[in-house]
């Protein structure tokens, strides 16, 4: 069973958000011998998932469950314990308890209110609905793991940090497996998303040296900002068009149609986080044509939700831009014309 390694560790963490990304995170944090708690609608006690790693290993994560809003006057309840994974009952393949390839519940923590450490990871349209009833401490700190930007503005309580994780990770999920494609780099900040010039640089919390070193290439950078900014008009540029077209990631620079239009919202965007932050380097369409060729036959997030009638993040992501832009009194016809094509067919 994992012990808390400190006394920081004795504050769980707690998920909104148990897909993809989020499961990811959480067996990080896990494995960092942090407690991850999932908050749900339902009264499910324990999640289980299973996660491939890209080296094939496959780690059984059991998940404690607490409702997202209690039922009113109820008192904090025991979590059960989660199933023991020893070699007794190992009937799956999956690692015995002790192997670097088991992911375990840990201890049964009682759930605080208020709620002082939280992940958000579910899709940036859902936020608002997701966080409805969640009792956050004042100080709480958050981690928001999501597509876009802006997706949890006025949401939170004044004194609340938030901490933007920007990933170029990749999972997929088959069932209740979740595949991990790749581990790439991560980063966190406090990005200062809007304002006049600087980084946004800002001293990491004390609980980030040890998850770092248990989630693989895990940054906390002085230009976090910047690095946010390139992940954004790479979604801006890339899901929406692949979304449209429907068509892998790689498609767009070999159509010279796509292109045209790829060149232009890059530069639309180039002109938004310029007016923002004059040290902004500009150019990003370079970066945007390696990225697509890096994950040429990929399916878009927006893809996958066009394709299955979903709801889309094109608000937060290409719609955060144009919200910028209005304020700043620049016209970007390229993203308006885009976000209302996409909007026509899932709105």
């Amino acid at each position: 069973m994992t012990k808390p390694a400190s006394p920081d560790h004795a504050e769980p963490w707690y998920l909104l958000g148990a897909g993809n990304m989020g499961l990811l995170a959480a067996h990080y944090l896990r494995r960092a011998g942090f407690t991850v708690i999932v908050l749900r609608r339902d009264s499910t006690p324990i999640l289980e998932r299973t996660l491939i790693l890209p080296d094939g290993d496959r780690v059984r994560l059991q998940l404690l469950c607490e409702r997202a809003t209690p039922a009113k006057g109820a008192k904090p309840r025991q979590h059960p314990r989660a199933r023991s994974n020893d070699s007794t009952n190992n009937v799956s393949g999956i690692p015995p308890a002790g192997s670097a390839g088991l992911s375990r519940a840990g201890p049964a923590p009682t759930r605080p209110a208020p709620i002082r450490r939280l992940v958000v990871a579910c899709k940036a349209p859902f936020s608002a609905a997701a966080l409805a009833g969640v009792p956050l401490a004042a100080d709480a700190t958050v981690l928001r793991l999501q597509n876009g930007l802006g997706s949890l503005d006025g949401r939170l309580p004044d004194g609340a940090r938030m901490i933007e994780v920007v990933s170029a990770s990749a999972v997929k999920r088959d069932g209740d497996r979740h595949r991990v494609v790749a581990e790439n780099e991560t980063w966190m900040g406090e990005g200062a998303a809007t304002g006049g010039p600087g980084t946004g640089a800002s001293e990491p919390p004390a609980w980030f040296a040890t998850l770092s070193a248990h989630w693989p290439k895990l940054h906390w950078p002085d230009d976090f900002r910047h690095r946010q900014w390139r992940k954004l008009v790479g979604n801006a540029v890339i899901n929406p068009l692949t979304g449209l077209h429907d068509v892998a990631n790689g498609r767009i620079f070999q159509d010279p149609a796509l292109a045209a239009e790829a060149k232009q919202l890059a530069r639309e965007a180039d002109r938004v986080f310029t007016a923002l932050d004059p040290t902004w380097p500009g150019d990003s369409l370079p970066g945007v044509r390696a990225l697509a060729d890096a994950t040429a036959d990929n399916t878009s997030s927006m893809r996958a939700d066009m394709q299955a009638g979903a709801v889309t993040e094109i608000d937060a992501i290409n719609g955060w831009l144009l919200r910028q832009a209005d304020a700043l009194d620049i016209d970007l016809p390229s993203h308006r014309r885009i976000i209302a094509a996409v909007k026509a067919r899932h709105p």
